[in-house]
């Protein structure tokens, strides 16, 4: 990956709707190279897929948990079983698998209070191998939706 492989990814996690010809310009290519180096890109696996940004809250999501989540071991079936539970879970917005304690970190959308112990007592307390949640409510998102930086 070079320097203009680095910068058309720039361009497009600032803004993931530039077309092609827009792209190009940005990057100082005509539109032929610029499309070579963006299917390559995708195909190589660096960009992953384009989405929208969207404000919770507008959508009637804006209770917000992050969910610490101890395993009572971390057998690979446990852990295959788990984390195939949290894939199918639309409110679970990041899981990710932690090194020491707690064993996983979950980020956790709901309309409300009330839908949220409803989330918690019914789906997320009930995930295969799971000892042990810890939740803490997010106040305010400072950063988000941040691209990598290049």
């Amino acid at each position: 990956m070079d320097a203009l492989d680095r910068e058309i990814i720039a361009q497009l996690q600032a803004d993931g709707r530039l077309t092609l010809t827009e792209l190009a310009d940005r990057v100082g290519l005509t539109v032929s190279p610029c499309h070579r180096r963006l299917r390559s890109l995708e195909r190589d696996g660096v960009i992953t897929g384009y989405t929208a940004q969207i404000d919770p809250a507008s959508v009637g999501l804006g209770f917000e948990a992050l969910v610490f989540v101890t395993m009572t071991e971390s057998g690979a079936r446990t852990v295959a079983a788990l984390e195939e539970a949290l894939a199918g879970l639309p409110n679970v917005l990041l899981a990710q698998r932690l090194f020491g304690s707690p064993d996983y970190l979950l980020r956790v959308v709901a309309e409300d209070l009330t839908a949220f112990q409803r989330l918690y007592d019914d789906q997320l307390a009930t995930l295969p191998g799971v000892q042990r949640l810890n939740s803490t409510l997010v106040m305010k998102s400072v950063v988000e939706g941040r691209g990598l930086p290049l």
